[in-house]
């Protein structure tokens, strides 16, 4: 599927970097047209023209205004709109008959309302700019600024010339944008190459904004701060694309508390929340997902100053024993290591240190932080073997800042830089914020900052070698098999095994019976003991109802168990539809694992793996993944599981065949793919890992159909 077309990337490319702009509904008042204009107005300085248009004035702020857009002396490049919501629409029709290229809509009153006329009429707005090729960015936003060249389309109150850096930040909400994350900015010495704001996003969206840096070249990172995706498979593409190009995507995600979990037939739909969907596809595409403004700033700078670590060992070096020992605590606790230096450079600041301090990771070197030795002390601990980075705890002055800067230059290896003096500080710390040395003020940021830094090359290395799975084609074998879900809700245990065995998922051996006399025969035919299941699609959890009996070793057992469980089934529910009774091998010495499928209306099929049994609900011990997935990413999940360490050999059992179970995640996650809009839910639960070389059994099956 293509996303973006030439056309709509040249309509952003017009409404960043705009030579022409006007303002329609622009006034002499502070409010948001004067605003906007006033904003719009030092851009002229760069050679932008502006033009204010509002039929009330014949001069706004000192420059000509015009009565419509009509009337302009060109066809301006973006059109700030800032009318009632009720004349929005007019606007743009105007603006687009008169040439222009695209429209920023400050006005709100629209989805946001929340009222059925008002989300219509947003709806329209949406329609009319990619039927018209006049793309729109809002309502309801406070508009963009390209600070690379210091153009300003904006209503914002607040206005920062001298912030140009590599970071391009999208957010949907315009008050973040131009309000903690500027001044945040400013005060920190972070830059960016735009600040776009997406408002409702009736049109483009922070996907389409995003896809447009990815080719700017001064954007090294791209940074979000997002409430919602309008289509989450979009995001997707984006963050492919992000990562085939190495630009790294940080983003704040609303919506980790679970405001928003479903009631669900299986148990895999019931585990798979809204926001641990997401999780699973930032940690499947490389998405850096941070939980404030603070952290999105210093990270997205963290990423965008620094190379990949040529190792993941990290050194530390501070002129106080206590702060560098609270950081190499935080370091460990963020799963970094700190590695014993070599002789050779203990040896060497030894000699410099002459008793003072000591030489380790981290190192304490007292006063000669600030002194001339110190550059040779940072040289042996950054070339010391097993270092991939090299952070500076201090707070010197601006010789200090010059040997740091120095080191970084020679080294060419990432430097980073706990400032432990006060943030207003004129010395010192301007000059490494202007060398673009990455600053964090807490070791605990500092320590998540490079452990995202090196997680992030080591994952883009391992994606870009193996790629992203791709679906492939069904089979005429599986197409048949999945008639059984058309018209369907839920199938029995015996048909939903018969569809996953037909997309590779081994079973138990199983017949099904109707009557005690044909269940004695099955089970004398498959081999005790056995187990015996009513086979009802109404009954989706066996055990509930009574309908389940394990371990039979004999007729006489199998017998009275056929009547326990029709029995019990009939009194759980009188009006379910019975089948008959599957009569199953029972399977010994394996694991019980889960896997299942559940679909989200954003991401789309979502692969879920755990420990097995009643207990998954119980520790939620389970990880996910976006279908389909690669052996890769199968064996990842594998290892995310706690209970994984069953599959291990634990305590003396026998090693699982972790292979064998790689192989049905990756076929499940295929099957969810082919399927998708017939398949609503799947569960394998248990399917059982048995001794390696002896591959998995799936036990019991629940399938789900859309119908």
């Amino acid at each position: 599927m293509a996303f973006w077309s030439d056309e709509q990337l040249a309509s952003i490319d017009r409404m960043l970097n705009p030579r022409s702009i006007a303002v329609v509904g622009a006034t002499p008042r502070m409010q948001y047209g004067g605003r906007f204009l006033a904003a719009a107005m030092g851009s002229a300085d760069q050679g932008v023209n502006v033009y204010p248009v509002n039929p009330r004035y014949e001069e706004v702020q000192g420059v000509q205004c015009y009565p419509s857009v009509s009337a302009l002396p060109e066809a301006p490049d973006v059109v700030g709109v800032v009318v009632p919501y009720h004349a929005v629409l007019d606007t743009l029709r105007e603006s687009h008959e008169k040439g222009a290229k695209s429209a920023i809509v400050i006005s709100a009153g629209f989805a946001e309302r929340a009222v059925d006329d008002r989300r219509d009429l947003q709806g329209e707005l949406g329609r009319f700019a990619r039927e018209s090729g006049m793309r729109v960015s809002g309502p309801n936003c406070l508009g963009l600024a390209n600070l690379k060249d210091d153009i300003w389309a904006s209503a914002s109150s607040r206005g920062a010339s001298g912030l140009s850096g590599p970071i391009g930040l999208v957010c949907q909400s315009g008050a973040s944008a131009f309000g903690p994350f500027m001044t945040r900015a400013v005060d920190e010495g972070i830059g960016f190459t735009y600040i776009v704001s997406t408002g409702n996003e009736a049109d483009l969206d922070f996907c389409d904004f995003a896809r447009y840096l990815l080719d700017d070249d001064d954007t090294r990172v791209i940074a979000g701060f997002v409430e919602g995706f309008k289509d989450g498979r979009k995001f997707l593409e984006v963050a492919r694309l992000a990562a085939e190009r190495g630009k790294p995507i940080v983003l704040i995600k609303i919506g980790r508390s679970d405001l928003g979990s479903r009631a669900a037939g299986s148990h895999t739909a019931a585990l798979t929340g809204v926001d641990e969907a997401y999780e699973a596809a930032f940690a499947q595409y490389g998405v850096i997902r941070v939980q404030d403004y603070d952290d999105l700033l210093q990270v997205s700078n963290l990423m965008a100053r620094c190379p990949r670590p040529s190792k993941r060992g990290v050194a530390v070096v501070s002129h106080s024993g206590g702060i560098s020992s609270l950081t190499a605590d935080m370091f460990g606790q963020a799963g970094l290591d700190l590695p014993p230096l070599s002789e050779r450079a203990q040896d060497g600041i030894n000699g410099i240190l002459k008793g003072f301090g000591w030489a380790a990771n981290p190192s304490d070197v007292t006063g000669f932080a600030n002194s001339d030795e110190f550059p040779a002390i940072m040289s042996y601990m950054a070339e010391d073997e097993g270092v991939g980075t090299l952070v500076v705890a201090s707070a010197g002055a601006d010789p200090q800042a010059t040997q740091v800067i120095a080191q970084r230059d020679a080294s060419g290896m990432p430097v980073a830089f706990l400032w432990t003096g006060t943030r207003g500080a004129q010395s010192g710390l301007p000059m490494l914020r202007q060398a673009g040395i990455p600053v964090f003020y807490v070791p605990d940021k500092l320590a998540a900052g490079v452990r995202y830094l090196n997680d992030y090359h080591d994952w883009r290395e391992r994606r870009l070698a193996r790629g992203f799975a791709q679906a492939g084609e069904i089979t005429d074998e599986q197409a048949g098999a999945a008639k059984a879900l058309e018209g369907s809700g839920a199938l029995s245990e015996y048909d939903s095994k018969a569809l996953v065995r037909a997309f590779g998922v081994p079973t138990t051996r199983e017949e099904v019976a109707a009557d005690a006399e044909s269940v004695v025969a099955a089970a004398e035919r498959i081999g005790y003991p056995v187990a015996l299941k009513v086979n009802s699609a109404d009954i989706l959890h066996k055990t509930e109802a009574g309908g389940i009996r394990l371990g039979l070793g004999d007729a006489e057992a199998v017998r009275n168990a056929f009547g326990d469980v029709t029995a019990n089934a009939r009194a759980f529910d009188a009006n379910a539809r019975i089948d008959g009774t599957v009569v199953q091998e029972m399977v010994s010495g394996g694991v019980e694992t889960i896997v299942g499928v559940s679909y989200d209306a954003q991401l789309g099929p979502i692969l879920l793996f755990g420990t097995g049994g009643v207990m998954v609900e119980v520790y939620n011990d389970v990880a996910l993944r976006l279908c389909p997935i690669t052996r890769e990413d199968a064996l990842e999940m594998i290892d995310e599981v706690k209970g994984a360490r069953l599959l291990s050999g634990f305590r003396g059992a026998p090693v699982a065949d972790v292979d064998a179970l790689a192989d049905v995640l990756v076929n499940v996650s295929q099957m969810a793919v082919q399927l998708e809009g017939s398949l609503g839910e799947l569960d394998i639960n248990p399917l059982m890992v048995l001794p390696k070389g002896q591959g998995v059994k799936a036990a019991d099956a629940l399938v789900v159909g859309t119908a």
